[in-house]
């Protein structure tokens, strides 16, 4: 079992670029990120699902970010997801329409419609995947929160604390690749005492289970120190959130980031809408 925890962390990992998409501005790409994920999510078109992973994977080249690395995560729980996916197919091929039944023997029943379902589920996990990772490996951190700031302003007006939302998403983002760290840690400190969980593999997912749940402890007792620790320091430096901060960086949008903001909109309307549609008469024409 590999110990390096934090080479499948993606998420609040930035990586250095000059591409267009590391370009953008931050409440640009807050904005196309909240637009896909909504057509991502909600569409149960097969089709449909193919064209925003077809887009993913094209934003994705755009950025220069290595395809494999951003799939990492999803390579290595890659057993798991065929798992509940088969699990998933058992038990939707007994729902209603079942669609075409391609094989059944006993209480196994596999339908066209549970196929269909399956896939659907796993093409959209690999979107949302690339969808979440993009904005933090393309974005550093304090401007992701100061987009997310500015976004959030007009609530502001209402009473909503909109920089300590902002604050607290930040130390999220930040936070997960150090509590893989320190997971990391106490993982080679438990093999190096003897631990089974340096001699398991992921054919063992019961005993990894249980190896693993010691490690729960020690775990959250360094994530308390460290947000001890982070609280100390920011009332040692008299740390005053709200109103009356200023920012050293501030963002300014330009005609780019407006046309994207736009024609992603655009897009995500015109593919929930058209893609069906389009499938539809072709295959009428040819019929």
């Amino acid at each position: 079992m590999s110990f390096e925890l934090s080479r499948n962390i993606i998420i609040g990992q930035y990586i250095p670029g000059n591409t267009f998409v590391h370009r953008l501005d931050p409440r640009a790409k807050i904005l196309v990120t909240l637009f896909l994920l909504f057509g991502i999510s909600f569409t149960r078109s097969l089709i449909v699902s193919f064209v925003y992973l077809a887009t993913m994977l094209v934003i994705v080249w755009s950025a220069r970010v290595p395809l494999g690395f951003v799939l990492r995560p999803f390579v290595r729980g890659l057993p798991l997801i065929l798992f509940f996916l088969g699990f998933s197919v058992l038990w939707l091929g007994w729902q209603e329409p079942a669609g075409i039944v391609f094989f059944q023997w006993g209480w196994i029943r596999i339908t066209s419609n549970a196929l269909l379902m399956a896939v659907l589920s796993l093409t959209r996990l690999i979107s949302l995947l690339l969808l979440i990772s993009l904005p933090t490996l393309t974005t550093p951190i304090t401007q992701l929160t100061y987009g997310m700031e500015s976004l959030l302003t007009p609530l502001g007006y209402v009473g909503l604390p909109v920089h300590d939302i902002a604050m607290i998403a930040t130390i999220s983002l930040r936070f997960v690749p150090i509590l893989a760290e320190e997971m990391e840690r106490v993982i080679k400190a438990q093999a190096s005492r003897g631990g089974e969980i340096g001699a398991l593999s992921w054919r063992e997912p019961m005993q990894i289970g249980k190896a693993m749940l010691p490690l729960v402890v020690p775990l959250f007792v360094n994530a308390f120190r460290r947000a001890e620790e982070m609280a100390v320091a920011m009332e040692a430096r008299c740390y005053v959130s709200g109103a009356g901060r200023t920012r050293f960086v501030q963002l300014h949008a330009h005609l780019i980031d407006y046309v994207v903001v736009v024609g992603m909109l655009c897009y995500v309307i015109a593919v929930w809408y058209g893609a069906d549609l389009a499938f539809n008469a072709v295959l009428a024409r040819f019929a």
